[in-house]
This record gives C-alpha cells, sequence and structure tokens, in this order.
C-alpha cells in the first residue's frame, strides 16, 4: 500500500512539473513574438514598383527614383510595351502604382473593366498633335487625303477633337472626347480616317498624308516638330498624365511621398531636357 501511494505521488509531481514547464514556455513565446515586429502593413511601404511605358520616360523615373531614396522610399520601375498592360498588372498587385495615362483613358478602362484605380498626382501633359511629311500645314490637307488617328477610344475622340478644331471635320453635336468616326456629321474633304494602334500610327506617317499621335509615340516614331503641323491646345488641357494607385492604397504614406518624388524642380529639369518642350509639367 505505501509503494502505491509513493508511486501516485511520483506521477503527481511529474505531472505539475510537465504543466508548469508548459506554462512557461508558452509565457516565454508570448513575450518573445510581443516583442518582435510584426510584417510591414501595406501603409509602411519602404519599396514599391511603379509600372512605366518603355523609353523617354525611364530616363525621368532614374531621377524620381533618386528623389524618392532621398525620403527612405524605394522605386522599382517595371518598363511595359502596351497601353492596356499596366493598369490590369496594378489592378491584380503585380506593381504598386503605375504613371502612363490621362483622365479619359482611366476613365474607358474603369467603365471596361471595374478597375478600382485612382489619381494620387498629375505628373505632365504632352499635347497631341498632327504630323505629316508630305504636307506643310493642315491648310494643304486635300480632297480624300488619308489622315491616321489612334484606335483606342479615349485617344481616338482626342484626336477627332484636334481635327475639329483645325477645320478637318466637324463632329455630331454633343460629342464627347470618347468620340469615334461614327460620330463625324461633316467631312467637307471627304478624307478618310483611318484607325491604327496607337503604337503604329506614327510610324506609318511615311504611308499617310497626315497622322494625329501621341507625343510619347511621336518621339519613338523619329518624328519631330518639323513634321508637326498642328496640335492641340494646352490650356484646360483635360489629358494631363498622373501616377495612379489602387482605391485602397489612396491615403497610404508611401503614396505622398512617390506624388513629392516627381513633383519637384530636380526632375522638372530632366523632364525638360529630356522632352525638348513637347510636354510640361501639369502640377
Amino acid at each position: 500500500m505505501t509503494n502505491v501511494l509513493s508511486q501516485a505521488l511520483d506521477r503527481l509531481h511529474v505531472t505539475r512539473r510537465a504543466g508548469l514547464s508548459a506554462l512557461f514556455a508558452a509565457t516565454a513565446a508570448v513575450l518573445l513574438s510581443s516583442a518582435m515586429p510584426g510584417p510591414a502593413s501595406a501603409e509602411d511601404k519602404t519599396t514599391v514598383k511603379v509600372g512605366i511605358m518603355s523609353g523617354e520616360d525611364e530616363d525621368i523615373w532614374r531621377v524620381v527614383a533618386a528623389e524618392a531614396e532621398k525620403q527612405g522610399l524605394t522605386v522599382e520601375v517595371v518598363t511595359f510595351n502596351d497601353y492596356t498592360q499596366p493598369n490590369e498588372a496594378l489592378e491584380r498587385g503585380e506593381i504598386d502604382a503605375n504613371a502612363f495615362q490621362h483622365g479619359p483613358y482611366l476613365e474607358n478602362q474603369i467603365q471596361a473593366h471595374g478597375y478600382k484605380i485612382v489619381v494620387a498626382g498629375y505628373t505632365a501633359v504632352w499635347p497631341i498633335g498632327v504630323y505629316s511629311k508630305k504636307l506643310a500645314s493642315v491648310a494643304d490637307i486635300g480632297e480624300g487625303a488619308v489622315i491616321g488617328v489612334p484606335n483606342d477610344p479615349s485617344n481616338e475622340g482626342r484626336a477627332l477633337l484636334v481635327l475639329q478644331d483645325q477645320g478637318v471635320i466637324k463632329l455630331r453635336e454633343g460629342a464627347s472626347i470618347l468620340a469615334t468616326i461614327a460620330d463625324i456629321a461633316e467631312n467637307p474633304k471627304k478624307v478618310e480616317i483611318k484607325e491604327l494602334d496607337a503604337g503604329i500610327v506614327g510610324r506609318s506617317v511615311d504611308d499617310l498624308d497626315a497622322a494625329v499621335v501621341n507625343t510619347d509615340w511621336a518621339l519613338k516614331s523619329g518624328l519631330t516638330v518639323e513634321n508637326r503641323i498642328a496640335q492641340e491646345k494646352i490650356a484646360d488641357n483635360p489629358y494631363r498624365n498622373f501616377i495612379a494607385v489602387r482605391e485602397a492604397d489612396q491615403s497610404a504614406p508611401w503614396v505622398k511621398m512617390l506624388v513629392s518624388s516627381y513633383q519637384n524642380d530636380t526632375v522638372k529639369a530632366e523632364f525638360d531636357r529630356v522632352y525638348k518642350g513637347t510636354g510640361t509639367a501639369a502640377y
């Protein structure tokens, strides 16, 4: 009987020691985890990926990245060659921001895809122009001339408005900045409007009488100011480009840092050097 009692007491002491050991281990784990920093939240980012179009803007964003580094923000630039890709990549979270588009283009993309993307800060505006290697002025556009325009919804409407301002065509009353060739109400010279991809229209100038080309694509296509026979107005221009972010991130501290890294005199000086007066700051 004594041996049985002794063994029972020994088992009780072992159980108590095991319980106390487990309790101490759990307490230590809690204290250790509370002392260690948790993962950074989306708002506390110190590295952001920004999508831009490849080309001249890469020079601008190298300076932006250097300015951001001064604020403790690392900017990784991701380049694209297709206008449809940067918003899709932003929506999917593959990048944190993009900087390549104007308001009408984003509005069209939101309507088409339901993107939750908003403007974070404006960058620059590049007035779209009418270019030709055959004509000296818009007045020289003759009967049946073939004129190329970008075929994406926002830029096509923009191109048609320029042609209307220049007296080449007249759009129906109420036609918006998303006008298409179906909205042409008057075409006195019976010009043929040829819809082409924005990246191709500038390279097709040799085969056209004239073309309405976005400035960035004009530069990529080797077109110069001497080839530009008209351009849209700069005053009250609705086509200002901007840095865009996901709606959920718009109040994050890194967004303000990114915008200020672009909107400064150092970046403006590089912008003026690269674009040689074909674009202007829009902030």
